[in-house]
């Protein structure tokens, strides 16, 4: 009853901020209330769904592999020990949310949102696809640039006792503890209106705990799927960002708006051009095949750019002093102004550079540097029994 009467406490808090905030923003807010209320309405303990003979054996296995993987988040990754994620909830849709992006016509930059708790950010949430794609229309009508996309998991930064989601459990199993470290990094910290640095921390504490989850585990073949998965990613970034910089120089041109529409349209068939070279050197695989499938857009380069601008910083700090001192360093930032903040993290990446260090280690580097060899294995079984 107490921790009902707080997740509506909680709740009503925000509608009321959103009402005084626009009266137009209220059904937005409303349905972000009753979305929350009727995610939490649905957790079972993870242990009741374990003793469940209807549920499916397949749930059954990946929710037993969940309850190590929090444990391991507590005691490995020093992630936060409470409720979150120690029950389950099965919401019979493929995505939790879905998350609206949006561009000028004519700029790289995302429009930014701003609530009474998250604070500002650069997309904006509905838990009903179709929701979603009305306001992603209303903003096309408008002129600009939108993009919408389904969304597995995300954190309510401690507010509630988040649910492990059927959502989350659609991947292999690097995938979610992938999901599960990056949610849990986001309650450790968490900075209002920063968006970038957000994703970037909790992408890098998700991928450093992934890693080493798969080494105590010690399954090669698996250690090298997730690897060349993350040598994918990084090169996708990279088409990402050269795009970026392709489309800062044409928008910054002295031409009518008829020419940058037919440059622009130019510059993303290019960018397709290259991610149909970048295949081949894959061998065929088609990581982000359904991201191309779509119209390509000025929203749709941003969603990318939230979470990759600061990565390459946070994970040459982790490979040079670890994950202790990067908590540290970020207790750090929490103290400064936003544009301190930007300096300080601009100077890790230039510390690396200085240093001869790379800027994009692969999970190779941590495997070599953890050093892995049959003990890995040998633990594994010892704990299982």
């Amino acid at each position: 009853m107490v921790s009902w009467m707080r997740v509506l406490f909680v709740c009503i808090v925000v509608l009321i901020s959103g009402a005084l905030m626009s009266g137009c923003a209220l059904p937005y807010y409303w349905q972000a209330g009753a979305g929350q209320l009727e995610l939490l309405s649905e957790r079972t303990p993870i242990t009741e769904v374990l003793n469940d003979p209807e549920q499916s054996a397949a749930t059954r296995e990946a929710l037993l592999r969940t309850v190590e993987m929090r444990q391991f988040a507590v005691s490995e990754l020093g992630l936060p020990d409470n409720d979150s994620y120690r029950s389950y909830a099965d919401l019979g849709r493929p995505y939790v949310v879905w998350n609206v992006v949006a561009a000028e016509e004519f700029s790289i930059e995302p429009r930014r949102w701003c609530f009474p708790i998250a604070g500002c950010v650069t997309y904006r949430g509905y838990f009903d696809q179709r929701d979603a794609e009305r306001y992603a229309a209303s903003l096309s009508a408008d002129g600009l640039d939108t993009y919408v996309a389904g969304v597995s998991a995300y954190s309510t930064l401690g507010y509630f006792s988040d649910p492990i989601l059927n959502t989350m459990l659609t991947g292999d199993e690097y995938y979610i503890a992938g999901v599960l470290f990056h949610e849990l990094a986001h309650q450790l910290f968490y900075f209002k209106g920063d968006t970038e640095l957000n994703e970037a921390f909790a992408t890098a504490v998700e991928e450093y705990g992934t890693q080493q989850w798969l080494l105590r585990e010690g399954d090669l073949q698996v250690i090298e799927a997730y690897r060349l998965r993350l040598q994918r990613r990084d090169d996708f970034y990279g088409l990402i960002r050269r795009q970026q910089t392709r489309l800062r120089e044409l928008y910054g041109r002295p031409i009518t708006p008829e020419r940058m529409r037919a440059a622009k349209q130019e510059a993303f068939q290019t960018l397709s051009s290259e991610y149909a070279t970048l295949k081949v050197d894959w061998g065929g695989a088609s990581d982000y095949d359904a991201w191309f499938s779509r119209p390509l857009n000025n929203a749709q380069l941003a969603s990318v750019v939230t979470y990759s601008r600061w990565l390459p910083n946070f994970r040459e700090y982790l490979r040079t002093h670890g994950l202790e001192a990067l908590y540290t360093e970020m207790q750090l930032l929490e103290d400064l102004q936003p544009e301190a903040r930007e300096t300080r993290l601009e100077a890790l990446s230039t510390a690396a550079i200085s240093s001869g260090l790379r800027e994009q280690p692969s999970v190779v580097s941590v495997i070599e540097i953890a050093g892995y060899d049959d003990t890995h294995r040998s633990r594994r079984d010892a704990e299982r029994g």
